[in-house]
């Protein structure tokens, strides 16, 4: 590959490896994942400086995965530094049904272009098209470019050592669009590199696509952090009848339907910060436990949302999300109550004494209150995970609780909320930490010269509004927020084990300058050229250098310091 790059400028480059890459297939969950880590490695082996030194490429199997595995490449600069800024992308994509008829011409930028020239259904699509200034495809904007980008970087600075003031350490992930397995197993290979070779690791550079967030947005957003996420879920067991008789039931799809109302969609749950992108919380399922038709109503629901994390806690959600469900029993409450009296007015039957009351709890409050009973829950639960370890995580963490439920011998109708994977921290620069802010001014400078350099107009946020692997570098929860986490969070240990100190303890920024396109996860996703084949490269790079610079400048200060209060 090396033979062919090395005649490129930079842009040529980047758009060269761009193309290649789309057309390698790894979608995520298949064989593909595997597939373009081998071929990234062989790339990176044919550059001069890694044949020369090829033990500083090197990849990591990821635990209990087939095929999937992480990519690495260290660049150390002549100076002898310890510090060092991480690239990372991932090299997953979303599959490609969406692309119909064209599904395979997914992963062929050129056949798609010449489509999309002439698709007439889509002016705005088409006319990109036909400029010439957009390549399309899948992964060509999510994320295959950015590959790219950090690849062109990684060969200019390991054929420019000496503009390199620390070291580079190069991180290709794969099941970024899924469960963030690479960047999770990658995070004991960043401690052992921390203390092997002695790396301090000064920032990440993600480079995750970004795109306008309004019709005519001139801005090229650079974000300095990564929103978090939780899935709060809520078992909902109510109780069942006869439909002959169901105004005396508790039905928990009604129960449901009643929290999904207050919570979807509510912008009053989204975090209030002063320019920045924050989302509310959605929906992504709702269903009940019934697997066939009958004439009972279902015994329980299960319901769970997607909810961003800026810089609210899981402890902070959980409080929110049981405040508001208790509130929703009890309208729930009155509206059974009513509806049953009107009933009886009707009919002139004699009424009967029925409690709708449903006692809302969060699954370490129901797992104490069990215990307190002397019903061993803990083990109940590590044995029904163990049983079903095979599960779909999310269905079994509902299985898990449905076995709790079930041990209680009163039946109590009840809302049980706890967190089913993922969890992703949210990663941000705090202003008042000195590092931080020094991190924040090397960004704003850097910024400000490429402004001057290329008449771009940047907008610096704070967290990148999406899901990325650079929320699993730094870890924000107090003990007292993880350990809420973690208690409301089903056999974590088993399902999701997290490695949250190690998160913690390396505590590493994560930046996400990236490519810019538009409509990723969609069959008309494109990358814009101009900006991410020659803007972006020298804008990453400058930002290294000056991150670097900045790290070995505050080195010798320190040093100084000491040196002179010696005297």
């Amino acid at each position: 590959m090396y033979e062919q790059l090395k005649t490129m400028n930079l842009p040529e480059q980047a758009e060269f490896l761009t193309k290649y890459l789309v057309g390698v297939n790894s979608i995520n969950g298949t064989a593909g994942e595997g597939t373009i880590a081998d071929i990234l490695q062989n790339i990176l082996l044919s550059f001069p400086y890694f044949r020369k030194r090829p033990d500083h490429v090197w990849v990591q199997k990821i635990p209990d995965d087939p095929y999937r595995k992480n990519v690495f490449a260290l660049i150390e600069g002549q100076k002898g530094s310890s510090q060092t800024v991480i690239f990372h992308s991932h090299i997953d994509t979303v599959g490609v049904e969406d692309f119909g008829h064209l599904k395979p011409a997914a992963f062929q930028p050129d056949v798609l272009e010449a489509f999309f020239a002439t698709y007439d259904l889509d002016p705005n699509v088409q006319a990109d098209a036909q400029s010439g200034d957009w390549m399309f495809g899948r992964g060509a904007v999510d994320m295959k470019s950015g590959v790219a980008v950090h690849l062109a970087n990684v060969l200019y600075f390991s054929e420019h050592l000496d503009r390199l003031p620390g070291n580079i350490l190069l991180m290709f992930n794969p099941d970024e669009e899924s469960h963030h397995k690479g960047v999770i197993s990658a995070i004991s290979e960043l401690k052992r590199l921390r203390d092997e070779k002695g790396l301090t690791f000064v920032s990440a550079i993600n480079n995750d696509f970004i795109t306008p967030l309004y019709d005519g947005d001139p801005h090229r957003y650079i974000y300095t952090g990564a929103a978090g996420k939780i899935l709060p879920s809520f078992y909902i067991y109510g109780r069942e009848a006869h439909v002959g008789d169901t105004l005396s039931s508790l039905d928990p799809n009604f129960v449901a339907a009643e929290i999904t109302r207050r919570i979807h969609n509510n912008v009053e749950l989204a975090e209030h910060i002063e320019g920045e992108l924050t989302l509310p919380p959605t929906c992504l399922q709702q269903r009940d436990n019934k697997e066939f038709y009958t004439v009972q109503t279902a015994t329980s629901s299960y319901l769970y949302f997607n909810y961003f994390l800026f810089e609210l806690s899981a402890k902070e959600v959980m409080e929110k999300l049981m405040a508001i469900t208790k509130e929703a029993c009890m309208d729930v409450e009155y509206y059974f109550k009513r509806q049953y009296q009107q009933f009886i007015e009707r009919t002139d039957l004699p009424g009967k004494d029925i409690s709708w009351h449903i006692e809302v709890v969060s699954l370490a409050d129901f797992i104490k209150e069990l215990e307190g009973k002397g019903i061993p829950a803990r083990e109940v639960a590590k044995k029904v995970c163990l049983e079903n370890s095979e599960m779909e995580p999310r269905a079994l963490c509902f299985k898990m609780v449905e076995e709790l439920q079930n041990l209680d011998p009163n039946k109590q109708p009840r809302v049980v909320i706890f967190f089913s994977p993922p969890y992703l921290p949210h990663n941000y620069l705090n202003e008042q930490n000195e590092r931080d802010a020094k991190l924040l001014q090397s960004v704003k400078e850097v910024l400000e010269e490429t402004k001057l350099q290329t008449g771009e107009t940047f907008a610096l946020k704070r967290f990148f509004p999406y899901l990325a692997d650079g929320s699993f570098l730094s870890l924000h929860e107090t003990e007292e927020e993880l350990h809420s986490l973690i208690q409301n969070f089903p056999e974590w240990e088993s399902i999701y084990p997290l490695p949250v100190n190690d998160i913690r303890e390396l505590n590493i920024p994560s930046i996400n300058m990236g490519v810019y396109g538009k409509d990723g996860h969609k069959w008309t996703e494109r990358v814009y050229k101009p900006y991410s084949f020659h803007v972006l490269p020298k804008l990453i790079r400058q930002t290294t250098v000056k991150l670097l610079e900045q790290k070995e400048s505050a080195i010798i200060r320190s040093f100084l310091k000491t040196e002179s209060a010696r005297l």
